[in-house]
Parts: C-alpha cells; structure tokens; sequence
C-alpha cells in the first residue's frame, strides 16, 4: 500500500493467506485515533462480506432439509405474495434473492443506512409491496433487501435469530471466536476500529458511528479480524482443491457445511459484467454472482472468488485462488479506503511472484491411451486412418469429419517444415512431453522433430467408453507450448498442472 492508499483511512490492515494462516501482514495507522497502532488482531466491521456467512447458513439448512432454495419464497416469508413486477406477482424464490436476480433494484445506499431496521418495520416494508426492477430471474441486480429475506425465512424455520443461527452453525465450529455480528458483543477494552469518514480524500476525518444490527444486519453486519477471515477463506475454498478432500480436515469442515454446498457458493450463477469498474480492471474471461460470493475467472490464474464490503465508516475486501490456497484479505476503516482494488492488486501480484498453476487436471486413462497412440503413429510414419484399426480409440464421425487422406496431407505440410520426428531417446518419457490439458478430457503434447516441435492434442467425448472425436496438429512456438503464432502464453488452459 502506498502513501497516497495509506492516507484515506486512519488505519488499515492487509494480509497475505495459505490455507488458513496468515503469512504476511502489513498495518497501518491508529484505529480509534487515540494513539494506539493497528494490530494483527485489530478488529474491522467487514460489512457485505458478511453475505457469504448468511448463504452458509441458509445452505446448512437446505442441506438438512429445512430450506427448499427453490420453492417459493412465499413459503417462509408470506409478506412477499404482494411483490410485483409489471403490474402482475413477481415470483421469487431464495435461489433467485441469494444470487442477486430476484429482479429488486440495487439499493446499497439505502442499505447503508437501514441495516439497523427493526424487523417490524421491515416487515410492514414488505408487506406493502415489493416493487421490482426487473424480471426475476433475467439480470444481475445487487439487491442487500432481497439478500436480507433469506434471514427472514432463516428465522421462520429455525426459530432464532439469524445471528444466533450463523453462530451456533459456524463461527464456533470453526473457531471465529473474533467474528460477532454487532460491536456491543465484544468486551470492554477489545481492539475494535472505530469508522471515519473523509470528504477530502484523507486530509480530514470525522467520526462514523456504527450502523445498528436490526432486520438487515444479516447482510452486512459482521464484525472480523485478518486470522478468522483467514480460516473462513480456507474452509470455502478448500472445497475447491483438489488435495484436501480426505484430509481430517476436510472431513471437520464436512461436519459444518458439505464440501458440495461449499463450491456452489463460489460457482458463478448470475453473470454480471465483466468489465465493472468495481471489478479493478482485471483481466477476466467471466465473472458471476454465486451465493454470497463472486467468482471470477481470471485470464491467467482461472478461478479467483471473492467479496467486497462495505458500510459507511469501513471498507473490506476479501479474495482467493482456491487451486493455490492463497488468498488475501483487506480492511480500512473508511468507505475512502478502496480495500477491493487493494486486495486486487495484491492477491495478483502474489499470484505471479510465485507463478501459481491456473489448476490442476487429471486426465482420463482413455485420454492417455490415445495420445499414445497417436504419438506412435506420427512417429512411426503411419497414416492416421491406421488409428481407426483400434478398437474403441476413434469416434467414426473423426475421419468422416475429415477423411485420412486430408489429415495425413495436413500432417506432412507440417512435417515438410518441421522435419521428420526424432527417434525416441532412452528415458524419453511420454509424460514429460505433456504441454497441457485443459480438462480431463483433452491431451496436448509435444513431438520432438528435427527443426522444431509438433504440438498434437486429442479430445475425446465422454462416453461410458471414451473415444477420440477431435484430432489436432500444429506447428508449435519457440517455447513447444503454443501453436506457433498463438497469442497467450500466460493462458491458463496452459497454466494449469497435469497430475496422474
């Protein structure tokens, strides 16, 4: 963070993350303005960052069969049979409400300010008639209202406040004993960051007092420090690596939410744009909305989930790369301070400092036998259509598509540049000449010839017994990567690491 970042909030934190821990750290400033220095356990209100804790809980509860995400919400909270769109009843659901395209308008400033609602009022403010922006189930609308009534059927299942529900199901299973939903929860003397605000990027800060805890606190209540959000990152993206699910740990993090439910949190279900300012400029392929989370999917790196937060007084921003388990976290304590491109910028440039896989592939055994016999083939001089004497290791419609005649024209056209493929060497294994595989069903390797590398890839269709449908050759870069000419060699189909 640099000087200019560093002013915009009276104190600041940023940590860097591995799989639960925090491993580097950097704080700045006082955060009650009062001569004590930030800390590593200073405590910030995280605000929207919060909705990933409340779609846990909901998710819990459909898991044990007490939520149905997809019945109508009209089941749990009856007040909303007067929402309507168009002039006619809107029809929503909690999957629509959780991943922000149940058709309510964005209402961040409002929210802001309403957090502390009663729940009586709330409940006259939907009784009155929810008036909708859009068809639900059409668009990606930020909606902290439509979010705030999974609380509301949380409690007509459950009983309890959503608070206690997100405790009792979460924070103390995990041990987020740093994690409450209100500051007044917190003992006497705790390092709590107080909220400021700044009109005049930094040079003068007023006093923000805390937005209450009432009928939307669900939504962006919570209060956190770097080490629990730490473990809170590694528990939802652990779900997505592929090495932890048989690990005792994993098996504890199952008892608390189903590796299942844990990815499709951070499994994109609204698109939403991808060139969003608020998205900082990244490079991205796509980015959606899942359930109280965004996950985008990065040029490079693939997938990266994430959350801002916000509230007046604070602001906080949480991201992973879930095949790595790293992951960073953000806090300031102005809504000034920009934690989201903060973290943005350094959760990218960890990425690229340690040069982390994109993902990890293990491709089918039938992937593998037929690269190899393809290699054997092209090695050997053989026509292609030669492939089709093995049983079960060609999809008829490959040489109908293009008969074996076309292809093996197309083959020597290369190898008239390339020259004739080398002999094979003692210890030329075929797995180290593995290039990529974007999915398990897909092999790219590379052909060592005279005058350069034949980069060959076979993609076969997922059948009870798979079969090539797809039979590919080029001409390969200096770096026997790429197809020579083929901009992206920080691709992350090429990125990713091939097991098995």
């Amino acid at each position: 963070m640099d000087a200019a970042t560093l002013r915009r909030a009276p104190a600041s934190l940023a940590a860097v993350v591995h799989r639960g821990r925090v491993v580097a750290l950097r704080t700045h400033g006082q955060p009650r303005r009062d001569g004590a220095t930030t800390q590593a356990d200073t405590v910030f209100r995280i605000a929207s960052m919060s909705k990933s804790f409340l779609a846990a809980a909901a998710l819990s509860l459909r898991d044990e069969g007490l939520l149905d995400l997809h019945a109508p919400v009209t089941r749990y909270v009856p007040e909303l049979a007067s929402a309507e769109f168009g002039g006619r009843c809107a029809e929503l659901t909690l999957d629509l409400l959780l991943s922000n395209k149940g058709g309510l308008a964005e209402d961040n400033a409002w929210g802001d300010r309403h957090l502390g609602l009663a729940r009586a009022d709330m409940a006259r403010h939907v009784a009155d008639g929810l008036r909708l922006s859009a068809e639900p189930g059409t668009t990606y609308q930020y909606s902290n209202l439509g979010i705030s009534i999974i609380g509301r059927a949380i409690e007509a299942v459950t009983g309890s406040a959503v608070e206690e529900v997100i405790r009792q199901r979460l924070l103390e299973p995990l041990g987020l004993s740093s994690t409450l939903a209100d500051a007044p929860l917190y003992p006497e003397g705790a390092d709590l960051a107080a909220g400021f605000r700044t009109f005049d990027d930094g040079t003068t800060f007023v006093p923000e007092p805390y937005v209450g805890c009432g009928a939307l606190g669900c939504i962006g209540s919570l209060f956190s420090t770097a080490a629990d959000m730490a473990t809170w990152m590694h528990f939802l993206g652990s779900a997505l690596e592929p090495s932890t699910a048989e690990s005792a740990a994993g098996a504890a993090d199952e008892a608390v939410l189903s590796a299942r439910s844990r990815r499709e949190m951070q499994t994109a279900r609204t698109l939403m744009n991808a060139t969003a300012t608020s998205l900082g400029g990244r490079t991205l392929e796509g980015v959606g909305y899942g359930y109280g989370l965004v996950a985008e999917h990065h040029a490079r790196f693939g997938r990266v989930i994430q959350h801002s937060g916000g509230l007046p007084g604070f602001s906080s921003h949480m991201r992973w790369h879930p095949v790595s388990g790293v992951g960073v976290v953000a806090f300031g304590n102005t809504d000034a301070f920009g934690a989201g491109a903060i973290a943005g910028d350094l959760l990218e440039a960890v990425l690229g400092t340690l040069s982390v896989p994109s993902g990890v592939v293990r491709p089918w055994a039938q992937a593998r036998d037929a690269a190899q016999a393809v290699d054997a083939a092209v090695r050997a001089g053989d026509s292609l259509g030669a492939l089709a004497d093995t049983p079960g290791l060609l999809s008829p419609q490959l040489l109908a598509d293009a008969s074996a005649e076309v292809r093996d024209a197309r083959l020597s056209v290369l190898l008239e540049t390339l020259g004739s493929p080398l002999a094979r060497e003692p210890g030329d294994g075929f797995a180290e000449r593995i290039v990529s595989a974007p999915e398990a069903s897909t092999l790219r390797w590379g052909i060592p010839c005279q005058n350069g590398t034949l980069l060959a890839e076979v993609h076969l269709v997922g059948l009870h017994s798979p079969v090539v449908q797809g039979l590919t050759f080029w001409m390969a870069n200096d770096e026997g990567t790429l197809p020579a000419g083929e901009p992206g060699s920080s691709d992350w189909r090429s990125a990713a690491v091939v097991e098995g």
